[in-house]
């Protein structure tokens, strides 16, 4: 009998994860989430929404030494971000924790974290037939708005914190829209393009807590040649477990 689990190989096969085959499945987003984010040694991270962990661990195979706390309602999905950190050892950097965002528990606490990633759920009620399984309608369709996520997200973080979020590019004018009103400034987007000559089909933005820079529209990330083939640029990211260069 088929498990109902695949086994995934990122960065190369440095990373290998386990998630549901029907459902909700990482692909490349998570891996530039964690690309995005220049973490140091030391800190902590909010992965807000973190599934089965690839985002994290990806981020911790990239940067040793940091704390990353995974948060999630979904308790299938956490009892596999546990079992992927463990198998790839990096449980001693890695927590996750139950609950839903807008009533934050008390191991995670506001106004703490250096760094929060996030790939917020993509649609909002109404726009699409929600997915039959489970875990892809929790997140493929928002049950907290887009607002309330990115709120809440910059609540968790401390004085002069990173926020990094990955989403669809259509909503970029949700996400500017939702951060102006808050205490956020150095916003930068950075596009990611899948051809020359192709609309956007993603962006990474960031943003930091309490700073007043003015936004930054950077020259974003070409994916693929025209023969479908990854760009170098591409390739250290997703293979070779690279930053993303906000230039």
């Amino acid at each position: 009998m088929q498990s109902s689990l695949s086994i995934d190989h990122f960065l190369d096969g440095r990373l290998v994860i386990r998630q549901p085959r029907v459902g909700y499945r990482a692909g490349s987003d998570p891996i530039f989430l964690a690309a995005a984010v220049p973490a140091k040694a030391g800190e902590t991270v909010l992965d807000l929404g973190c599934g089965v962990g690839t985002a994290s661990l990806c981020l911790l195979r990239r940067c040793p030494g940091l704390q990353v706390t995974g948060l999630d309602i979904q308790a299938e999905l956490l009892d596999l971000a546990r079992l992927n950190a463990a198998e790839n050892h990096l449980d001693d950097a890695f927590t996750v924790i139950q609950g839903c965002m807008t009533q934050t528990p008390s191991p995670v606490p506001c106004h703490h974290f250096h760094h929060v990633i996030t790939n917020p759920p993509w649609y909002p009620p109404g726009s699409i037939q929600p997915p039959t399984a489970p875990s892809k309608a929790i997140g493929h369709m928002e049950e907290v708005s887009l607002d309330q996520w990115l709120h809440q997200a910059v609540r968790f973080l401390r004085p002069r914190g990173r926020l990094t979020v990955v989403h669809r590019a259509d909503r970029l004018g949700d996400i500017i829209a939702a951060l102006h009103p808050l205490t956020v400034g150095e916003i930068c987007i950075h596009p990611l393009w899948p051809k020359s000559g192709r609309d956007a089909s993603r962006v990474v933005v960031t943003a930091r807590k309490d700073v007043k820079t003015p936004l930054r529209l950077c020259g974003g990330l070409l994916l693929h040649h025209d023969d479908g083939s990854y760009t170098p640029q591409a390739e250290t990211i997703l293979r070779n477990g690279g930053g993303l260069i906000f230039s």
